[in-house]
Order: structure tokens, then C-alpha cells, then sequence
């Protein structure tokens, strides 16, 4: 890894966030919730553990697990009720960068192999209390294993010596990363075992409870001469062109959707605010002083990307928008309509994203003489055999010369496509991370 990883934990106990691997106490109904706020606040990846003890208590916990995939855009490492090829695939399935097989238990190590040939090595981590774990799994740590998180921190000294032992050589070097699960109660104590040892991060503990002091923390790190993922500027603020005010406007735009939420400036202390907290920051000409966007609504905006225009006098910023962006309560400040003009607006993904809540329209609100309605009717097999069908008449198209019947028979298949999609609930976003992450 290039940087240290900063990895609060999200322990689930039959859909809530409890506190620890020991303690079953509430942290949070909303678990998704806590994701963002540890993402927001500066979390390179998360790790999230399922206490589940029955088949309905896991279910909840791997949709919950699905929820948070296509909340957050962080890694997600999975682990926790890991028995089988199956509870692998089922974790990497929702959305987790990474799952982890528990190594007190010899069916897990030998697992290892298996699922390490069906997902690459770099998806499967091994947990370990202690050496003696690290001794029984030693040839699948060394073959099919990419992270290992050891569980009891007292033992790091020995594991990391293990791991430069056995994994690592000049001949042959491997790329085994080492994450402690944290018993530290303070931050000051966290970065002392980040400096002191080979490892490629730090998870729970004290990070568990201080979502907050993320930036903060990484960037007193980064002090410490620790590579730390931080917010930095390739550009630096004197090369901007300033107006007569010392200032540059900012054009705020969603991340996702680019939709432009509003206009705003910044002076440099602004600016260099902005870059050491991740959260939008201002400076309000009519108050004369410097403004935290959301600071007082709770409608913050966390940094995605600065850019500065081919002029370097104004800055387009990409955002995480909490709420709404104008003090109108409106999710923009552009919402009174001049003049309009009709145009295509065919932007593929929101043709897809529009067909799609169409289809999910129907579903729940459904139409007479609909045929969307009559396939939702019918059920999945009838929805499966239309897609089947499709796909042949895909086949069929491809083989003649002009491409217009091909077109119209791709149209035909991704609409019922989208159809199974919403049937089980798997959305574009998910499909389109799935194809990003490959």
C-alpha cells in the first residue's frame, strides 16, 4: 500500500452497530449512517464484522453490508461468519473489497486455496490471534493470503517479526500487509503503533469512537513522517489569479450526478481550510468572515476534487452534499428557470438511471395494460425466459450486416434486463462499481 490506512470498525449484532468484538452494547441503529460519517470524516476502508447467529440475523447483516457498499466509496473489508466458498462470495458479492477467513478454525486455512484461486489473493485476509496461528497457517499466508489482521494487538511484535521471517525475502519478495486490530484508547497512542511497526495501517480501537479527528489525526501523522492518504494541492494558492477582493469563486457541483449546487469564494485561508479538514470551507463576503459550509445547518460538503480553470482564477469543486446546498432548503441554488429551449438530453447512464426508476415505478404503483406490470405479474421465471430470449435475438441480429436490427434488439434485451434487475434489487450504481473495481 502507498499509505498508511486509518480503519474504523462497524461490529453488526442482528442489524445494529454494537461496540466491540467483546462488547454486544449499541453504538447505532444505523449503521449506514456510521459508514458515511466514517468515510465523510477522513476513513481510508472500513472494516465490518457479522456477529449474525442464525440464517435471518446474517441476511439482514449482508444486505446491510450492501447498503453501505453503494453508500460509501471507500474498501470494505468483510468478515465474520466465514465458513464456506459461499460466505466468501457472498461478502465480496455485497460489496466488500476484501473478505477475511478466520484462522483459529482449521477448515478456514484450508479454504484459503480454494478461494484464493476463485478471487485473487488480494481479496482474502486471514485473522490471527497470535504466532501460533500464524505457524499452523504458514503456507497459505505464504500462497493464497494478501492481508492479515491480527486480532490480539499484543501480539504485533511477533507477528510483524513473523511476517519479515517467512514472507518476505530479497529473492522473492511478497506483498503480505499486516493490520492490528487496535486496543490503544488514544489517538496519540495510535500513531506511536503506526510508526513503530510494519504495518500497512491501523484498525478499531480508539478509531471506532473519533470519526471526527480522521484529517486531523492523519495529517499529524504525516508529521511524523508517515505516508498518510491526506488532501493535498498540486497547485498552490499563489499561482491563482485572485479578484480585487483577494478571493476566486468556487463552482460547487455534486460528485455524482454534476448537477451545479451553487457559487461560492474563497480566500486562502479558506482554501488551505478546505484542503486540511476535507470540507468545504468559505469565506462569506456579506459577514466578513470565513464560513464552514454546514457548520451550522449540518448540510456540510465534503471534498471530492478541487480544479482550477484554464485561467486559474476560478475553481470547480466536486462535493458530497449532506442535505440540501441552498438556504432555501433546495438540493441547488440554481432552481428559477430563465428560459429553456428542448434538447436531447441523452447522457447514457441517466437514460438508464431514468428507464430504470420507471420500471421501479410500475412496481410499486402498478398500471393497468402495463407490460412492465405483466412481467412483475408472471414472476421471475417468465422475466428470466424473456431475457433469455433476448440474448438470442441479440445473437441472431449480429449476424447480418446492418447494425440497425442489432440496436433495436440490445434496447429490447437491456430493458428486460433492467426489469430482472429491479425484480432483485440490484441497481446501476451496483453494477457500474462492480465494473469500476475489476
Amino acid at each position: 500500500m502507498d499509505y498508511k490506512q486509518i480503519i474504523p470498525c462497524i461490529y453488526l449484532n442482528n442489524g445494529l452497530a454494537v461496540k466491540s468484538l467483546t462488547d454486544r452494547s449499541k453504538v447505532s441503529e444505523d449503521p449506514v449512517a456510521l459508514a458515511s460519517e466514517f468515510e465523510n470524516y477522513g476513513a481510508d476502508a472500513i472494516m465490518i464484522f457479522d456477529f449474525s447467529v442464525n440464517d435471518a440475523s446474517h441476511e439482514k447483516n449482508l444486505n446491510i453490508i450492501k447498503t453501505i457498499s453503494r453508500t460509501v466509496d471507500i474498501p470494505l473489508i468483510g468478515a465474520g461468519n466465514v465458513k464456506r466458498m459461499e460466505d466468501i462470495k457472498k461478502l465480496l458479492y455485497a460489496g466488500c473489497q476484501t473478505a477475511c477467513l478466520n484462522f483459529s478454525k482449521d477448515s478456514n486455512i484450508e479454504l484459503a486455496k480454494e478461494v484464493s484461486k476463485r478471487f485473487g489473493r488480494e481479496k482474502i485476509a486471514a485473522s490471527v490471534k497470535d504466532v501460533s496461528e500464524l505457524n499452523k497457517g504458514e503456507s497459505a499466508i505464504k500462497n493464497y493470503i494478501g492481508l492479515v489482521l491480527l486480532i490480539n494487538e499484543k501480539y504485533l511484535e511477533e507477528t510483524d517479526q513473523w511476517l519479515r521471517d517467512h514472507c518476505f525475502d530479497n529473492s522473492n519478495p511478497m506483498s503480505v500487509n499486516l493490520i492490528p486490530l487496535l486496543e490503544k484508547e488514544t489517538l496519540h497512542e495510535a500513531a506511536a503503533v503506526l510508526r513503530s511497526h510494519n504495518i500497512a495501517g491501523i484498525a478499531g480501537g480508539v478509531l471506532d469512537s473519533s470519526p471526527k479527528d480522521f484529517m486531523d489525526f492523519k495529517r499529524q501523522c504525516k508529521g511524523l513522517g508517515l505516508s498518510m492518504n491526506t488532501y493535498d494541492s498540486k497547485i498552490a494558492w499563489d499561482k491563482m489569479k485572485l479578484n480585487s477582493e483577494g478571493m476566486v469563486p468556487v463552482i460547487v457541483q455534486d460528485y455524482k450526478s454534476d448537477q451545479v449546487l451553487m457559487l461560492a469564494y474563497m480566500n486562502k485561508e479558506a482554501f488551505e481550510k478546505t484542503i486540511s479538514s476535507g470540507k468545504m470551507t468559505y469565506f462569506s463576503r456579506s459577514r466578513n468572515e470565513l464560513w464552514v459550509k454546514g457548520e451550522t445547518s449540518g448540510h456540510y460538503q465534503f471534498v471530492k476534487s478541487l480544479t482550477a480553470d484554464c485561467d486559474m482564477d476560478t475553481i470547480l469543486a466536486k462535493v458530497l452534499q449532506i442535505g440540501a446546498a441552498c438556504h432555501t432548503g433546495a438540493k441547488s441554488c440554481f432552481f428559477n428557470e430563465m428560459m429553456s429551449k428542448e434538447y436531447d438530453d441523452s447522457n447514457p447512464l441517466k437514460v438508464f438511471e431514468k428507464e430504470y426508476a420507471t420500471i421501479a415505478d410500475r412496481r410499486e404503483h402498478p398500471k393497468e395494460g402495463s407490460y412492465t406490470n405483466y412481467l412483475f405479474d408472471k414472476g421471475i421465471d417468465k422475466i428470466l425466459k424473456k431475457v433469455g430470449e433476448e440474448c438470442t435475438e441479440i445473437v441472431i441480429a449480429a449476424k447480418n450486416p446492418e447494425t440497425e436490427e442489432l440496436k433495436y434488439e440490445l434496447a429490447d434485451f437491456l430493458y428486460h434486463a433492467m426489469v430482472l434487475m429491479v425484480e432483485k434489487g440490484v441497481t446501476w450504481d451496483d453494477v457500474t462499481k462492480e465494473i469500476a473495481h475489476r
